[in-house]
């Protein structure tokens, strides 16, 4: 098969910037060779997202109102990882911020994009497992609701639409076929 790129970016232009988006605009050629613009959203951080698992098979969800779609979500830990660190030590540092939880094992379960046709958006989720107990420290601008429930009902959950934001139900369902 072939994976070549088609598309030929003639100039680029930097339209708007904040620390955590930048929109470009590309003045192309388009794989039919017509003229063409393309435009860009580029994140600033990457998204972590994990499942901690603890021994009895039970999970973790947070719960916060979610500004961009105006309402309320249910959703596995997740964090903004920024672009020069590692996306396991940004896992290590939101679990702790956000559950309270240390984990003794990470596994990699996701790496994933997340909107591949305007954005360059992408995500990497942690399965975390020999959890311990402790005091979470979320950041001062999160208003965070924390439930521990059975893995099955978070999985549930995202089954039925009660869980809708697409990392957590890919992790979940991910975690469903593995046999989780």
């Amino acid at each position: 098969m072939d994976e070549a790129n088609p598309w030929k970016t003639n100039s680029s232009r930097e339209i708007y910037s904040n620390p955590w988006i930048k929109v470009r605009e590309d003045k192309v050629t388009t794989p039919a060779n017509t003229d063409g613009i393309y435009s860009v959203v580029e994140f600033q951080n990457s998204a972590v997202g994990i499942v901690p698992l603890d021994s009895a098979g039970y999970t973790w969800l947070v719960g916060q109102w979610r500004y961009p779609l105006q309402e309320y979500s249910w959703e596995i830990i997740e964090g903004g990882c920024p672009i020069n660190e590692e996306p396991l030590d940004c896992a290590i540092r939101e679990l702790k911020e956000e559950a309270g939880l240390v984990a003794q094992n990470y596994q990699e379960i996701l790496n994933m994009s997340l909107s591949n046709s305007s954005t360059d958006d992408r995500a990497t989720v942690y399965l975390a497992t020999d959890i311990e107990i402790g005091e979470a420290e979320p950041e001062e601008t999160e208003d965070l609701k924390l439930i521990r429930l059975p893995l099955s009902e978070a999985i549930e959950y995202a089954m039925t639409g009660k869980i809708h934001d697409a990392i957590s139900v890919a992790a979940l369902l991910k975690l469903k076929i593995l046999g989780y």
